[in-house]
């Protein structure tokens, strides 16, 4: 499942990239730092693929299958936190997120309820394993502070018509260092993980955004070689993001990183 929700997180990046790169957009993807934006004039995110700046199901669907069983480690693409030492409290404070998620994930097992409270699916008509449902609200919220009852975006699974919540994802501003992260969960418990050194290709070459050069499959990973190549680099694609499985049993299956990736969904 792990696999499926970084293949989101491709489609995430390539809307948001390319968006910017061929026109300005006020609607924010899953992720993005928002903290320097006024929210009142930030009209609200469209559920149809037709609103999202450099978006098509052309592009878009290839990118999520295209990455599915790879793992989030994907080096120079992705920035991860190191686990830390534990500290005397973390358990009993990474508990406490665990239980508000926990308390919202059973609130919003029936997809409908987090729709009538201002949930969003991102991209909805693109086939994906998993899905975000994002709270632009909380989205910004969490820019200035940190409320687990609040999560920036509800994960699903979607099984014919119905969705089924696996999960939830936190955000925190990409100016954060690992300490300001650490005062919100834990690192000795949870890894935050950011994407990082994307290298998108020119417009006219949108589609080689799946690699094997550019996109966050590609083997440009600086922007001298990024230049070269024609194309636009991105240092950093999105905030800092931690999902967590608040309905699994074990502090292993809550927090696991690598979910999903030695075993089919």
């Amino acid at each position: 499942m792990r696999k499926s929700i970084f293949a989101s997180c491709v489609a995430l990046a390539l809307v948001s990239v390319s968006g910017a790169q061929n026109q300005p957009s006020s609607q924010p993807t899953p992720g993005m730092d928002m903290s320097g934006h006024d929210m009142s004039k930030m009209s609200a995110p469209s559920s149809g693929m037709k609103d999202m700046p450099g978006m098509d199901a052309e592009t878009s669907a290839p990118a999520m299958h295209s990455m599915e069983g790879h793992h989030m480690d994907m080096g120079p693409h992705m920035k991860m936190t190191a686990l830390r030492e534990p500290k005397p409290g973390d358990e009993q404070r990474a508990q406490k997120v665990v239980e508000a998620a926990r308390q919202v994930s059973e609130k919003y097992k029936d997809y409908h309820t987090a729709l009538a409270d201002g949930y969003k699916i991102f991209l909805p008509n693109v086939p994906q394993k998993m899905y975000h449902f994002t709270n632009y609200k909380y989205a910004f919220e969490a820019a200035f502070s940190f409320h687990p009852e609040h999560p920036t975006s509800l994960l699903y699974e979607k099984h014919g018509d119905d969705y089924k919540l696996v999960g939830v994802m936190y955000t925190a501003p990409k100016r954060y260092h690992e300490s300001d992260l650490d005062q919100r969960i834990p690192l000795s418990i949870a890894q935050w993980h950011e994407h990082v050194n994307l290298c998108m290709p020119p417009a006219d070459r949108k589609k080689e955004g799946l690699g094997p050069k550019f996109g966050l499959h590609g083997s440009i990973a600086t922007k001298e070689e990024c230049d070269a190549n024609g194309g636009n680099f991105h240092p950093l694609v999105f905030k800092w993001m931690v999902h967590l499985y608040p309905l699994e049993k074990s502090e292993a299956e809550i927090w696991d990183v690598n979910r999903g990736h030695d075993h089919a969904d």
